[in-house]
């Protein structure tokens, strides 16, 4: 998947400036792609000169201008191919797993403290997550919501990243449990 669909998925929900998309991504996005600010700028420009997005200009009188962009019935087309390919198989890319796998030649403490402190990111992670499900869902439980909401897509990938968060979550401080014990044992080189 190029950024390119996550940009128009993202702008599927109606116009926004590239700030407002930054915003979209840290909170809807996030869990399944990862874009700077900066990636997300330039990839709106290609957009726009493919024709898969159109921007306007936005005049503010004590602000600075801005462009907000909508999505095409080109862009629209572009995420129906997409969505019609076949999808890749997830690949982990993790500096932290890779320290954990070579933790049995290496000094614990780092890899300890590196586990903690993603234990911690993933329970905020987690939290953000779980309170835009409530946002999203409002009123409405959740099975109801899954079956009779408006738009069912964004809830599903966000409850794909709370699903995903926990896990981290509860492997981080499980692997930090067995490290401990092993340290206590004797267990460590």
């Amino acid at each position: 998947m190029a950024l390119r669909h996550a940009v128009l998925a993202a702008l599927l929900d109606g116009e926004y400036s590239g700030y407002q998309l930054a915003k979209v991504f840290d909170v809807g996005v996030a869990n399944f792609w990862y874009a700077a600010p900066q990636q997300l700028y330039g990839e709106l420009a290609k957009l726009e000169r493919d024709g898969l997005i159109t921007g306007r200009q936005v005049i503010q009188r004590h602000r600075p201008n801005k462009r907000l962009f909508t999505l095409t019935g080109a862009g629209v087309a572009e995420l129906e191919r997409f969505a019609s390919a076949p999808a890749k198989p997830l690949v982990l890319r993790d500096d932290l797993a890779v320290k954990v796998h070579a933790v049995d030649h290496v000094d614990p403490e780092p890899v300890l403290a590196q586990l903690a402190e993603r234990a911690s990111t993933a329970a905020a992670k987690l939290a953000l997550y779980e309170r835009t499900l409530r946002e999203l869902r409002q009123d409405t439980d959740e099975e109801t919501f899954l079956r009779d909401g408006e738009r069912v897509g964004p809830y599903l990938t966000c409850l794909a990243g709370c699903r995903l968060e926990r896990t981290v979550h509860d492997w981080c401080v499980d692997t930090a449990r067995v490290l401990r014990q092993r340290a206590r044992t004797g267990s460590h080189p």
